[in-house]
């Protein structure tokens, strides 16, 4: 067993995570791990588990991860974005190179739809970020 467990796990769950306590105990070779509360990052909500009072250390912990959880979230959103992008490029070439009348004729619609709003908000933000720069 590994004594460089860490004293909190946060078991990930839809906008936040279950929080737990490692506990260890080495001559038992065992480890425990008591919830102790759950956490909510759209809200910045954190609830103790049943009658658990949080301490200043388990608050410090939570807020820490909170924290790094928001950024590795936001990391993967922006890299999801650029997958879209090359996963754009791999359907045109799929388009272009493979696709046959039926295939095109199944997806048409929906592409040129989700183009067409995709390329509207996009004009709309970056005329909206112009205005605000020659504003400033």
């Amino acid at each position: 067993m590994s004594a460089d467990l860490p004293d909190y796990y946060f078991r990930i769950r839809d906008n936040g995570a279950f929080v737990f306590r490692v506990e260890q105990d080495p001559r038992q070779r065992r480890i425990e791990t008591n919830q102790i509360a759950v956490v909510n990052i759209r809200n910045n909500e954190v609830k103790p588990h049943g009658s658990h009072a949080l301490t200043p250390e388990d608050l410090a912990a939570i807020e820490d991860w909170m924290i790094r959880r928001r950024e590795t979230l936001a990391r993967r959103e922006v890299d999801d974005i650029h997958r879209a992008v090359d996963f754009l490029n791999t359907t045109t070439h799929w388009l272009q190179s493979r696709a046959t009348d039926d295939q095109i004729d199944a997806v048409t619609d929906d592409l040129l739809l989700a183009m067409h709003d995709l390329r509207s908000v996009l004009v709309r933000k970056k005329a909206e970020r112009a205005m605000r720069d020659v504003a400033d």
